[in-house]
């Protein structure tokens, strides 16, 4: 049950990468063109399977925790070993998905002209 709780947490730690866009050197750039390439490039990486990583790291983490869980004690601590893997896992899947839609919209932006500083 302590692993679901954490849920919420892996949740906004997520969340919390969506919200910076990457910093662009604007000089000499119409700000018209940069927002519509902007949002171009946020549709490109909005494809990134966000959901599919998490699921695929839960189900990592879920199996290693139960596996190690079950190594060190009983079914409970296999039990309790599945749920904080799975939430583990969660947590890296998504922010690994999160870091590849990052560098999807930084390198679309590169692609068309601007100087991505970070």
């Amino acid at each position: 049950m302590k692993a679901l709780r954490l849920i919420p947490i892996v949740g906004l730690t997520i969340l919390a990468g969506c919200a910076n866009d990457p910093i662009v050197d604007k000089r000499g750039v119409s700000e018209a063109k940069y927002q519509k390439d902007l949002a171009e490039c946020r549709s490109y990486a909005a494809q990134a399977n966000t959901a599919g990583e998490v699921v695929e790291g839960a189900a990592i983490g879920a199996a290693v925790g139960a596996a190690v869980g079950a190594v060190v004690g009983n079914s409970d601590s296999a039990k309790r070993g599945a749920g904080a893997g799975a939430v583990t896992g969660g947590a890296q899947g998504g922010l690994r998905a999160e870091e590849r839609k990052d560098r999807v919209l930084q390198r679309c932006l590169k692609g068309r002209g601007y100087r991505v500083l970070g």
